[in-house]
């Protein structure tokens, strides 16, 4: 799917129907397919937690709550981009505490201009993570494949008494033979010595 194609769920946490509105606005249903509204953060993190999104957008304060630690662990699960919108007076302090927690922060007033620039940085963000964590789940599986042929291995030398080297290459070699990956043959190996 490319980048143009991709469509991103959000999440508008604010008590604000002006601001719902203007945000529902600037969230063409082409680029963003599922988008959710919460008046508080308790209602916001019952949405959250029960679906996950892409993005969080939360006007601050809320009835019970500004939403900052809201938007910073929004930020730390997986795959989520979040934006705090406050008053001019308190985006100083907001700004400091939460661009460590990698969470955007803008100010309100906010222009059309302004909250379309900070969606595509969102974007950008968004993107950035997708691939991070597909890299990561390569890794992942890369090392849990690593963990089981290894284990295969010290079953071989186990039971068959053959030395690390021997054990290998029978990997190796049988998923060569097979046109299997090495992780089939050593799972194959646990199953059968286990």
């Amino acid at each position: 799917m490319g980048f143009q194609e991709r469509a991103y769920s959000v999440l508008i946490v604010s008590a604000s129907e002006k601001i719902n509105t203007a945000l529902e606005e600037m969230l063409p249903p082409y680029r963003y397919d599922r988008i959710r509204k919460a008046a508080s953060v308790n209602a916001a993190q019952r949405i959250f937690y029960e679906q996950g999104f892409d993005m969080v957008l939360i006007n601050s304060p809320l009835p019970d709550d500004a939403g900052l630690r809201f938007a910073a662990d929004a930020c730390d699960a997986e795959g989520t981009v979040a934006m705090v919108i406050v008053g001019s007076g308190l985006f100083g302090d907001v700004q400091e505490k939460l661009t460590q927690q990698g969470v955007f922060v803008t100010q309100k007033p906010l222009s059309r201009a302004v909250l379309e620039s900070n969606l595509q940085w969102m974007i950008s963000a968004r993107e950035r993570v997708r691939k991070l964590e597909k890299k990561t789940r390569t890794i992942e599986e890369k090392m849990d494949e690593i963990r089981v042929v290894n284990r295969a291995k010290w079953v071989l030398i186990k039971e068959l008494n053959m030395d690390e080297s021997a054990a290998h290459r029978y990997i190796e070699k049988q998923a060569m033979d097979r046109c299997v990956t090495r992780r089939e043959i050593a799972e194959g190996i646990i199953r059968t010595y286990s």
